[in-house]
């Protein structure tokens, strides 16, 4: 279990039906021909009030970045428990180190954090994957919906590091993306032999 009492599981010993839609550590292609393996160790979430009430951090929740939608495969929409990679705590950490930066609260989209290997908008696999992404459409008050308010807020996110990525403005965006990259965690007590 981890500090926040959620199980940790292996990837490689979900269900058959499970493994095919979450494909753990699977390599793929990102959309630059660039191999990585998808993540193998998961959080195993056994209802939605568990979500709402997970702190990854200070200020977000785990159901904040594992919301999606119907182009989610069926059994990972509407069956618990819900697998989140286990990488979901460090885009947390800098959603937070932004909220300070922009002293205001930080919105994250439906389909802006955590969408699994067969989410029908990974083609090709985004860090979205990885739980290292995440689409923010609101801070504060203000809607990232222009050029100006995706680029106040991509120059803070930036600051932030050089891990993190922020995908430049293009004309009728409607989010800012920020990721991690590929990254994949193996919690301390688990093995990848």
């Amino acid at each position: 279990m981890s500090s926040f009492d959620l199980e940790v599981v292996d990837g490689l010993k979900l269900s058959e039906e499970h493994r095919a839609l979450l494909r753990p550590g699977e390599p793929v292609e990102d959309e630059n021909g660039k191999g990585h393996h998808l993540p193998r160790f998961f959080y195993a979430v056994p209802s939605w009030p568990k979500a709402h009430e997970t702190p990854l951090t200070p200020h977000f929740k785990l159901a904040e970045l594992m919301t999606v939608d119907c182009r989610e495969a069926d059994v990972l929409l509407n069956q618990f428990p819900h697998y989140v990679p286990c990488a979901v705590l460090l885009i947390a950490r800098y959603l937070e180190d932004l909220r300070r930066e922009a002293d205001s609260v930080v919105f994250v989209g439906a389909n802006g954090g955590y969408r699994s290997a067969a989410h029908q908008r990974n083609e090709p696999k985004s860090p979205h994957c990885w739980a290292t992404a995440a689409d923010i459409y609101r801070v504060g008050t203000g809607y990232l919906n222009d050029e100006k308010s995706i680029t106040k807020y991509s120059e803070m996110a930036e600051a932030l590091g050089p891990q993190v990525f922020v995908r430049p403005y293009t004309n009728g965006d409607d989010h800012l993306h920020i990721d991690l990259g590929y990254v994949t965690v193996t919690p301390r007590d688990c093995s990848e032999a």
